[in-house]
Order: structure tokens, then C-alpha cells, then sequence
């Protein structure tokens, strides 16, 4: 299509854009390119945000009717989308299940490593790990009852996962009591890795028993009591 403009002559297209560019000297170009780039990043932080509402959903959704139970159906309703948004963001049921576990791990990994940083007490190192994690389940139960129960209900979910982000976390309880038995604090002659093992089942079966529980309570109460056991032991003095 031609277009006519006040100089009296006839442009095309082409022609108009390369007069017009050359007119602002040339920005332009710049100018798309930055507003390219804020539409892109703005997109990008939509399609985030609409992913982590469906996660959340996902997290309701299979806490209150079991995983096995609930339909991406369901998990659709609860976010608010139809159904096929949910697939454009993940590719089954189960892919929303991992994808809460591994942000949940993610999430597990980062707190962990900064809530030793800084500290040389191994003791204390233990004590906030065991806080952060009792409190990150306790201030959200449907997450906790995901996590604790319908993620161990697949022996596939489970080796695939004991392989991931488990064994990182695992890996920092483990430094942890490395260091201690480095500095003389606990006792060298013990497995690192079987003790962080040990620790970590300790904090895992108070979180289940707090869900399965009729006693209403704080879940991050137990982390000092926990790490006290663990420390000291059943042998007086």
C-alpha cells in the first residue's frame, strides 16, 4: 500500500521507514529494540507468574484430594485457568509434582546455605538448619502434607529424587557435622554422612507426625528438642 505524506511525493513502506529513521538520526532502531525488550521481560514475568499460580494450585489442589486423585482438571479450576494453560506451562500431572518438589528442594538448598553462613558454632549451625526447616513446612501446611506424604506414595518419585536436590541437602547437614567433628565438637569415629542421614529423618518424621497430628502446635518448636537429642544423646551424666 502507498502512502502519501506532506512532502509531495510518494513513498512506499520502505522507503517511508528509512526517511523517518534517518530524520531522528538514526534511534530508531534503539528505541524498537528497548521496547522489544521491555515487552520480552514483561512476558517473561507474566508467564512466571501465571506458572507459580498453577504451582500453587497444584499444591491445594493435591493436599486436599491426593495426588492420585486430583486431575489437572482440578488443578485448572483452582488457579483459575483452563485447562490447557496448564499444559502450556507443564507437560503432565506428574511434572507438576516434580516441579513442586524441585522448587521446594531450591528454596530448601538456598535457606540452608545461608542460615549456616557466617556461624562456626557446628551446634548452632545445626539448630538454625533445623529451624528454617521445620518453619517452611510449618507456615504451610497443604505444601507440608504434599512434601510428607503424596510425594512418597511413587517408589519412582522417590529414587529419582534421592539422586537431585536430596542429596545436596543432605550434603550441607553433612559439612555441618564434618566441620564439628573436625573441631573436636562431635565425635570423629561416627559417619558424617550416615549422622546427616539420621539428623534429616529426625526433622522429616516430626514434620509428618505434626501433620498427622490432632495436637495443634508450632512445628518449629520441636528444632531445638531435635537437635538436643541429636547432639546429646539418650546416656546421662
Amino acid at each position: 500500500m502507498a502512502l502519501t505524506i506532506d512532502t509531495g511525493h510518494e513513498m512506499n513502506d520502505d522507503s517511508f521507514m528509512s526517511e523517518t529513521q534517518a530524520r531522528v538520526g538514526g534511534a530508531r532502531p534503539a528505541v524498537v529494540m528497548a521496547a522489544r525488550g521491555r515487552a520480552s521481560a514483561r512476558r517473561r514475568a507474566e508467564r512466571g507468574d501465571k506458572r507459580d499460580l498453577i504451582l500453587r494450585a497444584a499444591i491445594d489442589t493435591f493436599a486436599a484430594r491426593g495426588f492420585f486423585h486430583a486431575q489437572v482438571a482440578d488443578v485448572a479450576r483452582a488457579a483459575g485457568v483452563a485447562a490447557g494453560t496448564v499444559y502450556l506451562y507443564f507437560r503432565s500431572k506428574d511434572d507438576l509434582l516434580t516441579s513442586i518438589f524441585e522448587r521446594t528442594m531450591n528454596e530448601a538448598i538456598a535457606e540452608a546455605h545461608a542460615s549456616v553462613a557466617g556461624i562456626d558454632d557446628p551446634v548452632e549451625q545445626l539448630r538454625r538448619v533445623a529451624r528454617v526447616h521445620l518453619e517452611r513446612l510449618g507456615r504451610d501446611r497443604p505444601l507440608a502434607v504434599v512434601f510428607q506424604i503424596e510425594l512418597r506414595q511413587s517408589t519412582k518419585f522417590m529414587q529419582r529424587f534421592s539422586t537431585t536436590q536430596l542429596r545436596e541437602y543432605l550434603g550441607i547437614i553433612r559439612d555441618v557435622i564434618a566441620a564439628g567433628q573436625t573441631k573436636r565438637v562431635f565425635k570423629r569415629q561416627i559417619n558424617s554422612t550416615l549422622a546427616a542421614k539420621i539428623f534429616f529423618g529426625a526433622l522429616d518424621e516430626m514434620a509428618t507426625n505434626w501433620i498427622l497430628s490432632r495436637r495443634k502446635y508450632a512445628l518449629a518448636s520441636e528444632s531445638d528438642a531435635i537437635v538436643d537429642l541429636f547432639v546429646g544423646g539418650l546416656a546421662g551424666r
